[in-house]
């Protein structure tokens, strides 16, 4: 299970399971205690921000971009899939909006990860009468 609802700054809790943070650059004034594990190559590019705060692209257009970075890095990807099958995760960064936050995208491309997963099992191992 994947939660993206939480920020960087909120307060921990048992619920969380594994907490993730998936920025490139560590956010300021938050100890390394807040987070089991950092995985920076997940985070948003810098340019790519900078465009999205600037309003010089739409949520679409970010969200396709963002998706595209993530090309290379499958390996990175089924690892935190194959955490989020194993236990519950949260993904964690500093943004306030998580429906408009690149952790809700990764969850989404991690969920696709464990559907393809789950399908090409129950195909292989589907009985034939």
């Amino acid at each position: 299970m994947i939660q993206t609802k939480k920020t960087i700054y909120d307060k921990a809790e048992d619920s969380d399971g594994e907490r993730i943070l998936v920025m490139r650059y560590w956010p300021r004034g938050v100890p390394k205690s807040k987070i089991d594990l950092w995985i920076k190559e997940l985070g948003t590019e810098p340019e790519l921000i900078r465009k999205w705060k600037a309003k010089k692209i739409s949520w679409a257009e970010f969200k396709r971009e963002y998706k595209k970075s993530l090309k290379g890095k499958e390996q990175v990807l089924e690892e935190l899939a194959r955490k989020a099958k194993n236990s519950k995760i949260t993904l964690l960064c500093s943004c306030k909006d998580a429906e408009k936050c690149h952790r809700t995208v990764l969850a989404s491309e991690v969920e696709k990860i464990l559907s393809k997963k789950k399908e090409r099992f129950e195909r292989d191992h589907t009985l034939v009468s």
